[in-house]
């Protein structure tokens, strides 16, 4: 029977499965007794036995059907939950989790699980296993082996042998501050290319080249040459930590194949195996189409995000088409014209607003993988976190949510490692012992904000002040001058960093630059609040949408600018007298405060066709706390733009974020206000 056509809706319900069970998992860490949790979990472990042998991925089957008797042993009170049990549940799905990315990435979805399938069977056995785990690897595992082979692999090795080639399994460990990681593993691969045959790897090739891995991984490989020179080759690869190569016996391997064949796995019967199939045409139905007898009003549909993107894409050249038309209706001052294209312009706002709610995603698609991450870290920093979660059904567009969660992830770990004492230190100082980190997300107008608080220690401005100055970044005489938020600032110049002792979970002085970049990169601004020993908080600001923005236009000489009116303050008409010098720079007094000014003809080198003006147009955008004024020949008036990209040859012009297609058919450059205030 023809799978493919269920694989997109059996790696979206899988998906949905794991999640839920990693977020019952954590319910029952702090409920260990109560039965309805593990019922949950059982239920979608068993519901995903059931899928992934019909779609035959016998190694996800395995591994639910062995989770799944140990949830049957701790519904039945034969097993007693405990953290050591608990710690090898959420590996067993992280395992399943890899092999749903390994399939969703074009993969074979398999993967070696005999570590935990072994310690599931201990704990269904009624034996003790130890909790040792850090980062997420298993007690006392050494370098991931492969040791499970298939038909096909098996076959390829007996092949390889019999023209006189050996089989070696190779466990590679790279060195822990190892950076280029994925570049390593290419130049291991390229090296034992020159001399052999790679056959298989753990992780997958996928997940190695995605850096989804530690700093250890296997490979098997099939050469002439002897376990002494393969290690040698692979030793003069920089980064590389050890090699052990291990000449395969391929008679062992055979029988371990037939015993793991012949042995109790999650297989299904015809009959439960077509009951699968029609579950998973169920599902697929369901998704296209709603049922013609539901009374429920949550009619939903899966609809694949590149059809949303061409949609979007086809909408965006609508609004320039419109911007056209409402041009020309003006310069025929035709009126039924201009009532067709009034009519036209409301239609297609409504159309504009549908089509960007439609993109619409909640933050909690992200913010799920947080507790169980949490979990982990306070484990391994021996900390106590309680993480609280608010404003999980707030929306983004999906292009924003793809961007932002690895820059969460850095500020989270960030907020466990530098923020939130250990329990002793709280205790000491009045706390509880166990530190609060709130992760927060709410609507604005138009943008979207998301906190992270914690009740820790907060930041030492006196500390990140002398480190400002020992790395040049602000001078003595002009540290005294500045405000909290403006030293807090520095923590994210790149390479700073204030940890006394380098830890794997940060304070290696990377990270929170690339945080900065990537949340202006997407139009949004960060800032930090804080008070010492009570705690931080970064606020980050992101606009609800990144394709169509509403901008101010303005006339420089003879071309025209777009500014976001994001960043706008407002704007304003100023006399050549009123202008001020303060330190080698323009100013004016806008409303008590001395606003910088910016020449965007000099900033952008435009040619003077025209002579200045008695009178200077300015319009005052901000950033954060910081304010400047940019100066204009004349403003044309507020208009609603499609944001495009400058492309690849293009990406580092200063201060320039992308262009717009006018009604006229001219193009204009879109201001970034952000790279011009300092």
């Amino acid at each position: 029977m023809e799978m493919n056509q269920y694989l997109e809706v059996f790696i979206e319900e899988s998906k949905e499965h794991l999640q839920a069970c990693n977020e019952q998992l954590l319910e029952l860490e702090k409920q260990p007794d109560n039965i309805a949790i593990v019922n949950e979990i059982f239920r979608s472990a068993h519901t995903l036995k059931g899928m992934s042998a019909t779609m035959g991925y016998e190694d996800m089957a395995s591994l639910t059907h062995q989770m799944e008797n140990v949830l049957d042993g701790i519904r039945n009170s034969k097993i007693n939950v405990t953290p050591s049990i608990l710690d090898v549940v959420f590996q067993a799905v992280d395992y399943l989790e890899e092999m749903i990315f390994s399939i969703a990435d074009g993969g074979d979805g398999k993967k070696d699980v005999a570590d935990v399938v072994l310690l599931l069977k201990k704990i269904e056995n009624g034996d003790e296993v130890e909790s040792n785990q850090k980062n997420g690897s298993l007690p006392n595992s050494e370098a991931p082996n492969i040791s499970m082979y298939d038909d096909f692999e098996l076959t390829v090795l007996q092949q390889s042998q019999e023209q006189g080639f050996q089989g070696y399994e190779i466990a590679i460990s790279l060195k822990e501050d190892c950076l280029l990681k994925a570049a390593r593993v290419f130049m291991i691969f390229e090296v034992l290319e020159q001399v052999g045959e790679v056959i298989k790897s753990n992780p997958s090739v996928d997940l190695l080249e995605d850096e989804k891995f530690e700093h250890e991984f296997s490979i098997t490989v099939v050469s002439k040459e002897d376990a002494t020179d393969l290690q040698k080759r692979i030793m003069k690869v920089s980064e590389v930590e050890k090699a052990e190569v291990q000449l395969l016996n391929l008679e062992a391997l055979k029988g371990n194949h037939q015993e793991t064949v012949n042995s109790e796995v999650a297989t299904t019967s015809e009959l439960e195996r077509e009951q699968q199939v029609l579950a998973i045409k169920e599902t697929t139905s369901t998704v296209q189409s709603t049922t013609k007898h539901s009374n429920t009003n949550n009619k939903t549909i899966r609809v694949n995000i590149e059809r949303l993107d061409i949609l979007m894409n086809l909408f965006e050249e609508l609004v320039i088409d419109r911007g056209r038309l409402e041009q020309i209706s003006k310069e025929l001052n035709h009126s039924e014209l201009q009532e067709t294209v009034e009519r036209m312009t409301r239609i297609s706002g409504d159309l504009q607003n549908i089509i960007l709610n439609m993109r619409m995603v909640p933050v909690e698609t992200v913010f799920n993988r947080f507790p169980r991450m949490v979990r982990q870290l306070a484990k391994d920093l021996h900390k106590k976190i309680n993480l609280q979660i608010i404003g999980a059904e707030t929306e983004l567009d999906r292009t924003v949510i793809d961007e932002i969660g690895d820059p969460l992830v850095h500020l989270l770990r960030n907020a466990l490692d530098h923020g939130v004492e250990t329990p002793d230190i709280r205790l000491k100082n009045g706390k509880s012992e166990e530190g609060t980190v709130i992760l927060k997300a709410f609507h604005s107008g138009n943008h979207v904000f998301i906190e992270i608080e914690d009740d820790g220690a907060g930041i030492n401005r006196e500390r990140v002040l002398q480190k400002a100055i020992k790395n040049g970044i602000v001078s003595p005489q002009n540290a005294g001058n500045l405000s909290d938020s403006q030293v807090f600032d520095f923590i994210f110049s790149s390479g700073f960093s204030t940890a006394e002792k380098i830890s794997d979970v940060s304070g290696r002085g990377v990270g929170l630059d690339v945080v900065k970049n990537t949340i202006e990169s997407l139009g949004g601004s960060i800032t930090i609040t804080s008070t010492e020993g009570r705690g931080s908080t970064f606020s980050i600001q992101l606009p609800l949408t990144l394709s169509i923005i509403s901008v101010m236009l303005v006339e420089i000489q003879a071309e025209k600018y777009a500014i976001p009116l994001s960043s706008i303050i407002e704007t304003a008409i100023v006399k050549k007298e009123d202008i001020m010098h303060a330190h080698n720079q323009k100013v004016i007094d806008f409303r008590g405060k001395v606003v910088p000014l910016v020449y965007l003809k000099d900033t952008f080198d435009v040619p003077v066709q025209k002579p200045e003006d008695e009178y200077s147009s300015v319009v005052i955008v901000k950033k954060g706390e910081n304010t400047a004024g940019l100066v204009v020949d004349s403003f044309i008036g507020q208009q609603e733009v499609v944001l495009k990209s400058l492309g690849n040859y293009l990406s580092s012009v200063f201060a320039i974020s992308g262009a717009t297609i006018l009604g006229d058919g001219q193009v204009a450059l879109i201001v970034d206000c952000n790279a011009l205030i300092k």
